[in-house]
């Protein structure tokens, strides 16, 4: 990034910050604050270990520094602006969760547009926001689009706030299935017989109710209603793609679904030995498909900086939105965070990365080269590196 480019984009975004209200977060002169300026070089250099005595008001060190990326940490402390982690004198932490489109696995990097990857994001947030609100019961959260390539979710529920890593680790393993398997899952419960006399035979069910019991039940039954839907031949096709399941017991199977439906959608897998090995197969795949792929050391690190709602995220021009949680279905990205201060003017620009662009509704596609352009294109190409500010 030339100068021309870097003080332009500092000047813009010292605008942007001279005409927002910025909410901090709760006890906010409790917690440490960093920021990346726009420095020279291909580098960044983090300024941290600030707090809100050392910065001033917030709004108006914003507008002064005006930096490329502002952070808060997720800790309390005693000292907040101290210069080492064990003479902050820790208190408390949020618990926070990361969402990254590029660490996804169902994102295929270099075939997804960016508009593809954060949808993805958005699903697994979704899927995210279901086990800490059902599973866990968490009624505190803050959700948080990025600004860049995902979500925040900041969890800030009394019962939390005192967690070591380790336990926080135990959720990132639950959210993320960790672990679980179909003996995990599946429940024993002994069935006929009496004292003296033959053994109880064993009942495995799985829960219907709540929990990773239920998700993957959803998807046996999920699965039971799309085979018995089909063609029996082509039923039969289908669950002899299952390693160990030949033809008998793919047939065996098959029976044991149409004939124990209702018993299926209660819970009770164990309707034939054949069934338990396909359930078997289908638990594995819900874990895989249903899990919360988080980036792990944000949740267990307790003095983690994460970014400040409201700020502006120096890779993207994209603002960092706070979100409710009843517009997070309807929420665009790459519209809603276009910041206003970057609508209503062009700006000339030299391209030195080109290709399409999907922003504001709109699909550019640009050659290298100088071109005019929307200010917020121009700003998000400068931003992430694929475009330098030409003259006027």
């Amino acid at each position: 990034m030339d100068e021309r480019t870097r003080e332009y984009l500092r000047g813009r975004f010292g605008d942007f910050y001279r005409r927002s209200e910025l909410t901090p977060p709760p006890d906010a002169n409790e917690r440490e604050w960093g920021f990346i300026p726009w420095t020279e070089g291909p580098g960044t250099t983090m300024v941290r270990h600030r707090s809100l005595l050392d910065l001033g008001a917030l709004e108006e060190f914003l507008g002064r520094k005006r930096p490329r990326h502002v952070y808060f940490s997720a800790g309390r402390y005693d000292d907040p602006g101290a210069n080492t982690m064990g003479e902050k004198g820790w208190r408390s932490s949020d618990l926070v969760f990361d969402l990254d489109a590029d660490h996804l696995p169902s994102v295929t990097l270099g075939e997804d547009s960016y508009a593809e990857m954060l949808a993805k994001c958005k699903d697994a947030l979704l899927r995210l926001l279901d086990f800490l609100e059902d599973d866990f019961g968490f009624e505190d959260l803050t959700v948080v689009f990025s600004g860049g390539r995902g979500y925040h979710v900041h969890v800030r529920d009394a019962g939390i706030q005192t967690l070591e890593s380790e336990a926080r680790r135990e959720i990132v393993d639950y959210v993320r299935g960790i672990g679980l398997d179909f003996d995990a899952l599946v429940s024993e419960e002994a069935v006929g017989g009496t004292a003296g006399r033959k053994s109880p035979a064993q009942k495995r069910t799985l829960s219907t109710t709540g929990g990773w019991g239920r998700r993957a039940h959803r998807h046996i039954v999920a699965f039971v209603e799309e085979l018995l839907a089909m063609d029996e031949a082509d039923a039969r096709e289908r669950l002899q793609a299952f390693d160990g399941i030949g033809e008998g017991k793919a047939s065996a199977a098959l029976n044991a679904m149409g004939t124990n439906t209702d018993q299926i959608r209660r819970g009770n897998i164990d309707v034939h030995p054949a069934f338990v090995q396909v359930a078997n197969v289908l638990v594995a795949e819900a874990v895989a498909e249903d899990n919360a792929p988080i980036d792990e050391p944000v949740t267990t690190d307790t003095n983690r900086l994460i970014r400040l709602p409201g700020s502006l995220h120096g890779g993207s021009g994209l603002a960092v939105r706070r979100l409710d949680r009843g517009d997070i279905e309807a929420f665009d990205p790459l519209v809603d965070a276009v910041p206003e201060t970057f609508r209503g003017y062009d700006i000339a620009v030299e391209v030195t990365e080109g290709g399409t662009v999907e922003l504001d509704g709109d699909s550019f596609n640009l050659e290298d080269g100088v071109h005019t352009v929307p200010e917020y294109l121009g700003v998000f190409l400068m931003t992430r590196g694929r475009a330098e500010k030409a003259p006027e």
